[in-house]
């Protein structure tokens, strides 16, 4: 994973307001890696997208 390159391609920037722990962790980690900030935002967001399909509205069908 460390030799994946994420955040590439057009830009776009995005402020959020999130709870002061996550920030504090989220620079831990950035100290501990050689991950930026906008790096491991990037990564974790793909992931959640990744897990939530149904919240693009392209869940896969299942039986019923």
């Amino acid at each position: 994973m460390k030799s994946q390159k994420h955040n590439s391609g057009d830009l776009a920037p995005l402020n959020v307001n999130i709870e002061k722990s996550v920030v504090e962790s989220l620079e831990i980690m950035c100290k501990n890696s050689d991950l930026s900030r906008d790096e491991i935002v990037v990564i974790a967001l793909k992931r959640f997208i990744s897990s939530h399909a149904d919240y693009m509205g392209s869940s896969p069908e299942t039986d019923e």
